[in-house]
């Protein structure tokens, strides 16, 4: 390493990326070329620093599979920054594998980072749990703790662990500390005020009352028979019914939440499930249908009795039913919770973290952005969207997770 190469990464290190820029601006050897993607990166470059990258791994050597290696995962950074999740994670697997074994434990350590974050983004959350645990007893640099810590936050966040979630945020915070880095620190201090904002609303005789996580997360261990429109999903502290994939029999459970303790007539059901407001004999029968589908789920939890005009969400143990509304109105509450983060998502990086059809998700986009809501930059292939950051409350538990059949 020549003297010029190390002084524009000890400059990278301390996060000044034009001082890097300045010693190799003009020189297109591959360690330059990898420095310059850094940098240019670290400016918000990122098709250019892309550029680069690919650019220096393909210059080194076959002898030089080390700093290859580096290549990749700083190409895997800067694509998940844009949010491109096309790529398929071998490549970056396999350059996991070469810097363990070169003893390279702080880019593997960097490299296992961002497959946790890419998890995390998808809402594969007990695959970066997975991936977390080989994070665990180990010694990182500052810049790398913080990383991890805000990881673990996350995860214990989007679980409603909100006491190891504040406690990994506080150890994130002194690493950023150590570190020195402005912006992980802001990043930190962003994750901190999750906890303060609301997450969500109990809704109750008509009346809206915000939530913040850790409100959430003592609903849910009260013993209450919960309905969470932020998940859809009916359970108790105990026992847990998604139904995510099952719109009808949460619009259902829903509809006898909202009402609890009173029931709700026939019409206004049929309404709720099937969008019509013109209910004839088949709208009745498919109620009943799926009246009695729903009765089976929630057996441990509740019954539901037929009464004169409709039907009544009964508890069992004389428990209380509480629902759980979203911070914010509207359908596309996880699509907001995406580009709430202030990223660039194309409509394909959205389609596959929402388990939903990219036409869907257009459709979606549209509909917000008639509303003013997001807005989009580019145009085809390079069109992305943005929205501006949610102020006074969290999206977290909007957030996409892996689907999960009932």
């Amino acid at each position: 390493m020549d003297s010029l190469i190390a002084a524009a990464a000890r400059a990278l290190a301390a996060g000044d990326a034009l001082g890097a820029l300045k010693h190799v601006a003009l020189r297109d050897d591959p360690p330059a070329l990898a420095l310059r993607g850094i940098a240019m990166a670290q400016l918000g470059e990122h098709p250019r620093a892309r550029e680069l990258l690919k650019r220096a791994a393909l210059g080194f050597g076959s002898h030089e599979e080390l700093a290859r290696a580096r290549c990749v995962v700083a190409e895997a950074e800067v694509a998940l920054a844009v949010r491109d999740f096309s790529g398929t994670p071998r490549a970056l697997t396999a350059a996991l594998a070469t810097l363990e074994a070169h003893a390279d434990h702080a880019n593997a350590m960097q490299a296992r980072l961002i497959a946790v974050r890419k998890l995390l983004l998808l809402g594969r959350l007990d695959e970066a749990q997975a991936q977390l645990s080989h994070l665990n007893g180990r010694a990182l640099p500052p810049a790398l703790a913080a990383v991890a810590e805000l990881a673990s936050a996350e995860l214990g966040l989007r679980s409603l662990d909100v006491a190891p979630a504040r406690a990994a945020l506080a150890r994130a915070h002194a690493a950023a500390k150590r570190a020195h880095l402005p912006a992980l620190l802001a990043e930190v201090e962003e994750a901190r005020g999750a906890l303060e904002q609301p997450a969500a609303r109990r809704l109750s005789a008509g009346q809206a009352h915000a939530l913040r996580l850790d409100e959430v997360a003592g609903l849910l261990d009260s013993g209450a028979l919960v309905v969470d429109a932020c998940r859809h999903g009916i359970g108790t502290d105990t026992h847990w019914r998604p139904l995510a994939r099952r719109p009808v029999l949460f619009a259902l459970a829903r509809a006898l939440a909202e009402a609890w303790p009173g029931d709700v007539d026939r019409e206004a059901l049929i309404d709720s499930a099937f969008n019509t407001r013109q209910p004839d004999d088949t709208h009745r029968a498919r109620l009943r249908v799926e009246i009695g589908r729903l009765r089976a789920l929630v057996t441990p939890l509740a019954r539901i009795e037929a009464t004169a005009r409709g039907f009544a969400l009964r508890p069992l143990d004389g428990r209380e039913v509480a629902l759980l509304a979203p911070p914010i109105d509207g359908e596309q509450g996880a699509l907001v919770a995406l580009l709430s983060d202030g990223a660039a998502w194309s409509t394909s990086a959205l389609a596959l973290a929402l388990n939903a059809s990219q036409r869907t998700v257009q459709r979606a986009l549209a509909e917000l952005a008639a509303e003013g809501r997001v807005r989009s930059i580019g145009r085809a292939r390079t069109q992305r969207w943005l929205a501006p950051p949610l102020a006074g409350y969290t999206t977290i538990l909007l957030l996409p997770a892996a689907p999960q059949m009932a």
